[in-house]
């Protein structure tokens, strides 16, 4: 039963690849073909990724491994030396736009929600996840386009900057929310396990780690040390989460990242980036799992029925990213271009975002199993809308702004990531 089951899982990693490459000639991010193949491969549709699949305990596993996998996504990118570059203008830009769009999602959802009979507490939730932007499709434009000024520079630093806030703001809701359920911990406790522990573990082996990742060596070496370094960190969250704790509460991502960018700050930047060169194919992997993993369960009918909430969290991300980014950048003193056109491109949305998605979902199963549905089928539908609309939008922005150049780069392989 279980070759069956890694035969499945292992056709459906095949198949999505291959979606993401045919979503990906229409010059759109992979990332909606690995969720569009999720959904359509999951037990709602044709039904290769099966219940029994999604629910054995040794997938479960490995999904704990690659998310913390994932977290190297974030993670490598929050190098002080190049964050302290950035200056007062940008900190000041990221820290207003997030907090404007969390507080704008969350109001407008607030209302709703109070009309409709549905628990407050999930408009929070939807105001967190909309603070992740998904950097990686405005960046490949960036690089496909030789794109240069102002808004080029701003957007590269406050990527990163801007995932920090919505890291720390989303993992801080999470935890209030784990909290409320019946019979869950202390907030101390609850704050401790979900925040303070992961990043505690990650940091700690990261440290080590980077000793080791110091030394110059081969490519295939490079990435069978990294490997065993994110058992490492994984296998001591596995054995916390099984062994010590009444309930699985490690977040996996969040050790990643702090494991990450504990040795990306202590190697040297050349190192760095041989490491991640060696380790893209099984970041790209990690992260096509993940997210196949997070369309599977979708109900085709849940996403259509979430219609309303859909449009309106589309909208108002916008507004909150738009307004936010244009307030921040007048406040703190950007050119005229970056407080016209950053906010349009930090519209994309996908990755992380599906990522927070299936954490929030998994911590309101058990507390708000209606809200859970509600929250996976709006973020879902989202994430497929508002890419393909971004990716536009982004790209019409630089335009606008005068930073792509008329000599356009051709033959670019876009990431697997992007």
């Amino acid at each position: 039963m279980t070759l069956e089951l890694i035969g499945r899982l292992t056709a459906g990693v095949v198949l999505a690849f291959f979606m993401g490459k045919l979503v990906s000639r229409m010059k759109l991010p992979a990332i909606l073909g690995w969720l569009l193949a999720g959904m359509i491969l999951g037990p709602h549709a044709f039904g290769l990724l099966n219940s029994s699949l999604l629910s054995s305990s040794w997938y479960r596993t490995l999904l704990s491994i690659l998310e913390c996998a994932m977290g190297l996504l974030i993670g490598t990118e929050l190098v002080m030396k190049e964050l302290k570059k950035s200056g007062k203008q940008i900190v000041t830009t990221t820290i207003v736009q997030s907090l404007w769009t969390f507080l704008t999602v969350t109001v407008t959802f607030g209302v709703i929600f109070h009309f409709t009979g549905t628990t407050l507490l999930l408009a929070p939730v939807f105001g967190s996840i909309a603070l992740a932007t998904a950097p990686a499709p405005a960046l490949s434009i960036v690089k496909e386009f030789r794109t240069q000024g102002p808004v080029t520079k701003t957007l590269i630093p406050l990527a990163a900057l801007d995932d920090i806030v919505a890291i720390i703001v989303f993992f801080t809701l999470i935890t209030l929310l784990s909290a409320t359920g019946k019979g869950g911990m202390s907030l101390p406790l609850t704050l401790f396990l979900m925040i303070v522990l992961p990043i505690v573990i990650g940091c700690l082996i990261g440290l080590l780690g980077s000793k080791v990742l110091k030394i110059e060596t081969s490519r295939w070496m490079t990435l069978l040390t990294m490997i065993l370094l994110i058992l490492a960190v994984a296998s001591v969250g596995l054995y916390i989460n099984r062994e010590l704790l009444p309930k699985p509460m490690m977040n996996f991502m969040l050790m990643g990242l702090a494991f990450s960018a504990t040795f990306a700050n202590l190697v040297p930047e050349k190192r760095l980036k041989d490491i991640m060169e060696a380790f893209s194919p099984v970041l790209g992997i990690s992260l096509l799992t993940v997210i196949l993993n997070l369309g599977a369960p979708l109900d085709y009918h849940l996403i259509l029925g979430a219609g309303m909430f859909t449009a309106v969290y589309i909208l108002s991300r916008a507004l909150g990213k738009y307004s936010g980014a244009y307030a921040g950048g007048k406040l703190s003193g950007l050119p005229a271009t970056v407080k016209k056109y950053l906010g349009l491109t930090l519209l994309p949305h996908s990755g992380v975002s599906l990522v927070f998605t299936a954490i929030a979902v998994s911590t309101l199963k058990g507390i708000y199993p209606d809200s859970a549905v509600l929250l996976q089928g709006t973020i879902a539908a989202a994430a497929i809308i508002n890419e393909v609309i971004a990716v536009i939008v982004a790209k019409q922005a630089f335009e606008w702004a005068g930073e792509i150049q008329k000599e356009e780069l051709s033959g670019i392989d876009v990431s697997l990531i992007s």
